[in-house]
């Protein structure tokens, strides 16, 4: 078992106290994380490391970028036992730790004390995968290792009231650019960019992100991939609406993810639900949360692996280009479905809901059509916005999808854009009837009662 986490996968019966405490309804017991997840706790510290830095401003002073924590941090997660904890703590003014790639190991939590800083290191060469490889742009993207990684590290954690930060703002040393620089050049000349991100783990079952504040990663703050039991509880990142993919969480291939009661202010996906070709992602239930500037509550755009049993409840998007999203197209689609949102309020999204199944190519491959299917949307009010997407593929992979109690509370200045679909109407009738090319509607509309959405937005916490 993971630290903080009860879980048993046996009896059905034993999921209740999740539903309860996520707020989720009964009828969605064999849909969602099929642990029985708690509130984590904070295990006993193995040792406990004083800061040796001071945080000038929002960085460090210059004098200090060489002088890295990095192998004393290591050491004490590598001689730490399982169940047990690392501490990084302030000492007095100085209250910062500057790091190079980390590795977690199982069983054992990193933890960031409240008024301590961990950043991450400006010099691409500490985390180059290959001699040279990372801080630069090339036709792949990997070259560089995560801030803080684990392979194969079940149990472990990454918790607290402190910040790990990645000055993805910042000049990398001896550059006259930051790494978010660097993207938008990737961009501007259609190559990948070779940046850190701050979390990544992979087949590392049971991982817990507990309290802790993630800001500024130069690319992803948080991957999940090819692991069973993922759970991010109070986590709250914070990185402006300018850096580019830069997405919050994302959960790859995995199974049982619980995200609840986070904040995500970010530059690209606040959540991503992928499934590439190393497998499904399934069973996550996103509850409780509150999203600002990114680009929404998206499922892929990988979906080859085939996503479902997802239950996304009790969520506000506030200020985001994209609400909720699924995304994908004939390069790397495939089967969406028994996927569920319920109890969403979007506000002030420029694209508030978004099913697209032709998302922009960035291969050649044509062979891997998506399908979205069993995909419902149930008491979701959209205050303004300027486009719904509801788009399947063609005749023979259409859309199906069921709304009930969708609302817009500016209908006459939504532009509604809807293909190759088949919409099933529930006991909530949606504010609008979507029609367009190859649409059929089933259902008796009823009547509309919109979600009042109210306490649902909150200004973001301040770190």
């Amino acid at each position: 078992m993971s630290i903080g986490e009860t879980i048993n996968v046996k009896r059905m019966m034993r999921l209740v106290p999740l539903l309860f405490a996520l707020g989720t309804p009964f009828s969605c017991v064999r849909a969602q994380d099929l642990r029985v997840v708690s509130e984590p706790s904070i295990p006993p510290s193995c040792k406990t490391l004083t800061a040796e830095l001071a945080a000038s401003g929002r960085s460090l002073a210059e004098a200090d970028e060489a002088k890295l924590d990095t192998t004393r941090i290591q050491q004490a997660l590598d001689e730490c036992a399982a169940g047990r904890a690392v501490r990084l703590q302030a000492n007095g003014e100085r209250n910062a730790f500057l790091s190079g790639p980390l590795q977690l190991r199982p069983g054992v939590a990193l933890i960031i004390d409240e008024g301590t800083t961990l950043f991450g290191s400006r010099n691409p060469r500490d985390y180059d995968v290959l001699p040279g490889s990372c801080g630069i742009l090339d036709d792949k993207g990997r070259g560089c290792k995560a801030l803080i990684g684990g392979d194969h590290a079940p149990d472990a954690a990454v918790m607290g009231n402190g910040t790990i930060d990645g000055r993805g703002w910042a000049k990398m040393l001896d550059s006259k650019i930051s790494w978010w620089d660097l993207a938008e050049k990737a961009r501007a000349e259609g190559n990948y960019q070779n940046c850190p991100r701050l979390i990544a783990l992979t087949h590392s079952d049971n991982f817990t992100l507990y309290q802790i504040t993630l800001k500024n990663a130069a690319n992803f703050h948080v991957l999940f991939g090819n692991g069973t039991g993922f759970t991010a509880w109070g986590v709250k990142i914070d990185t402006p609406k300018t850096a580019r993919n830069t997405d919050g969480i994302d959960p790859s291939s995995s199974s049982n993810v619980t995200i609840t009661r986070c904040f995500i202010h970010a530059g690209d996906d606040n959540v991503a639900i992928k499934a590439g070709s190393s497998g499904p992602s399934t069973h996550m239930t996103i509850a409780h949360n509150h999203f600002y500037t990114g680009h929404g509550m998206s499922i892929g755009s990988e979906t080859q692996g085939g996503v479902s049993a997802i239950r996304v409840v009790d969520l506000s998007i506030d200020g985001a280009d994209n609400g909720l999203r699924i995304k994908s197209n004939a390069e790397r689609g495939g089967l969406v479905h028994d996927v569920v949102y319920d109890d969403v309020c979007v506000r002030d999204t420029k694209v508030p809901i978004l099913v697209d199944s032709h998302y922009p190519f960035s291969g050649k491959d044509r062979d891997k059509l998506p399908t979205f299917t069993d995909i419902v949307m149930r008491n979701v009010r959209v205050f303004g916005g300027e486009k719904i997407t509801l788009e399947g593929y063609d005749s023979e992979h259409r859309l199906g999808i069921t709304l009930d109690n969708v609302t817009l509370d500016l209908l006459p200045a939504t532009k509604l854009l809807v293909a190759h679909a088949i919409v099933t109407l529930g006991a909530g009738a949606p504010s609008f009837l979507p029609r367009g090319e190859d649409v059929s509607i089933t259902g008796k509309p009823g009547k509309a009662t919109p979600n009042t959405c109210r306490d649902k937005f909150v200004p973001m916490p301040v770190q």
